[in-house]
């Protein structure tokens, strides 16, 4: 069934002009217009999108205004044309190319940087969440990428980009992602270098390889906006990511992708639906590396916890452990799920068993959940505070406050929504129990610890 029409300014124009039962001669038009941006793609399908809320890049809407204006015999102004200012769009849509992909990353990459003291408006949909997979999953695979822009791109400046990658993700794992600044310097990067990239000069194997690099990128700075609480724009760049990964043709990393949106949705409290984005991930990944599968189980088995399928978790859990130790002593997978250990699969087990109120079987896996590397500090402020409230849920005092002064000892120093929300999730906890005064003296610490910033 036909979506309605929510641009009736611009199906106006198109009228007008004479483009009413034309898109697909509009969209080639279009494409002339603005042959010198590069090779654009547009068809009839884009034309459908933006009669329906999608909103393309502003040297676009030039474009546009410039073909109807010649039709018309007379000026047209981009206001006219109904898109609306950049900041008040929606852009949870899965991009339906990989033009309107590199239209997307432009928009919300400049929004971001332009305002990166303010909080994103929106809230997590997870039926976008769930639309997007569906359109990760199932589209037909890009059949080129290769563009003729203003500028050559080459390997060795895609390869440029996966260091950056790296460097963030170092930074994030170190410190957080609470601090809006170190997001719009990554955004305003992302504006002033890879964005030209996208429209440069590339071949078709170059032009995968950027894509990839592109949604790395983007991947890393949806798990940034995640952890500082900015799910709206979290959710914008998995969705852009997941397009950006497919028309990579990388399969593996778009699974990554799409489990980093259901632990997300775990986090929001969409339980249900973070299983059936986690699923779309397995069956999409098929026979992946062990490494990446024992991510994948690791994430369903969180998604299953907080849902009460006990058996469903527990296998989730058990095919997890197995992947993991036959991903030990072989090839590790992509570079992306090197940082997935013993420790993180503990950290999930501790917490999708809590769910479950197996308390006793889930703080068995409370040593393993700390033997991390010394770069992954807010992971382990992460399972600390895990560890602290499974004790409280448990009804173990004693033991909950012991693991909730060790918590308040190194939270000060992350820069995490996430953290601060587990922080919260204690002192409820602990609350029924403030006539203690070991309890009592906990609550006012943990209520001394810095928030995010």
């Amino acid at each position: 069934m036909a979506r309605p029409v929510t641009n009736s300014a611009f199906e106006g124009l198109l009228s007008a002009a004479g483009y009413g039962n034309a898109h697909a001669a509009f969209a080639r038009q279009l494409n002339h217009a603005g042959r010198n941006e590069g090779a654009w793609r547009y068809d009839a399908a884009s034309v459908y999108w933006w009669l329906r809320g999608r909103r393309p890049g502003e040297h676009v809407q030039a474009a546009m205004a410039e073909t109807i204006a010649r039709r018309l015999g007379r000026s047209v102004a981009i206001t006219e044309l109904g898109f609306g200012a950049a900041d008040s769009i929606g852009i949870y849509v899965y991009p339906a190319s990989v033009d309107g992909a590199i239209d997307t990353a432009e928009q919300i990459w400049t929004r971001l940087a332009k305002h990166f003291n303010q909080h994103a408006s929106g809230v997590f949909d997870s039926g976008k969440a769930l639309e997007a997979a569906l359109g990760w999953r199932y589209d037909l695979p890009d059949e080129a990428v290769s563009r003729n822009g203003r500028h050559q791109v080459t390997s060795t400046d895609v390869q440029s980009l996966y260091s950056l990658a790296d460097h963030f993700t170092d930074l994030d794992r170190r410190h957080g992602s609470g601090s809006p600044r170190a997001r719009a310097v990554m955004a305003d990067f992302l504006v002033r270098q890879v964005a030209p990239m996208l429209r440069g000069t590339y071949t078709d194997a170059v032009g995968r390889d950027l894509m990839r690099a592109a949604a790395t990128l983007a991947g890393q700075l949806a798990f940034m906006s995640y952890d500082a609480g900015e799910h709206a724009m979290a959710q914008h760049h998995v969705t852009l990511g997941l397009r950006l990964a497919k028309a990579g043709d990388d399969r593996l990393y778009g699974a990554h992708l799409l489990a980093n949106l259901a632990t997300q949705a775990v986090f929001m409290g969409h339980a249900r639906e973070a299983a059936r984005l986690v699923e779309a991930a397995i069956d999409g990944a098929g026979r992946a590396p062990a490494a990446v599968l024992a991510r994948l189980h690791a994430t369903a088995a969180t998604a299953y916890g907080q849902s009460g399928e006990r058996r469903a978790c527990q296998l989730a859990l058990a095919r997890a452990e197995r992947a993991l130790d036959r991903a030990a002593g072989t090839d590790s997978g992509p570079r992306w799920v090197g940082y997935f250990s013993p420790a993180h699969l503990a950290g999930a087990a501790l917490r999708c068993l809590g769910d479950l109120r197996l308390y006793t079987q889930a703080l068995r896996h409370a040593p393993d959940a700390l033997n991390l590397d010394s770069q992954n500090t807010r992971t382990r402020v992460l399972h600390t505070a895990l560890i602290a409230m499974t004790h409280a849920r448990a009804g173990d005092t004693n033991a909950a406050c012991d693991w909730g002064r060790k918590l308040a000892q190194h939270a000060g120093g992350i820069q995490s929504a996430r953290v601060q929300q587990r922080v919260r999730e204690l002192i409820t906890a602990l609350n029924m129990q403030q006539a203690s005064p070991e309890v009592n003296k906990l609550l006012h610490t943990l209520a001394g610890v810095p928030a995010t910033r």
